[in-house]
């Protein structure tokens, strides 16, 4: 599966899809370099990436959510 560089019409796009299925106020932010991923952020916090693949011609994009032990430590 090849990766290709994140766009800003693609996180637009993928921004519009996460706040209507998740959460509105999730904000997807690109990186300062080209890259493949951007973050997504609720507030001041990153959750996670979200990266682009292209596998035969299909687009796709996954979401990578990061759960730190600590953050655990409060529930």
């Amino acid at each position: 599966m090849a990766q290709s560089v994140f766009n800003h019409t693609e996180a637009s796009k993928v921004e519009a899809f996460l706040r209507q299925r998740l959460n509105p106020e999730l904000k997807v932010q690109m990186r300062q370099r080209p890259d493949e991923c951007a973050e997504i952020y609720l507030g001041a916090e990153c959750l996670g990436v979200v990266s682009k693949n292209v596998d035969e011609g299909e687009t796709s994009y996954s979401f990578e959510i990061t759960i730190l032990d600590i953050d655990l430590d409060d529930l």
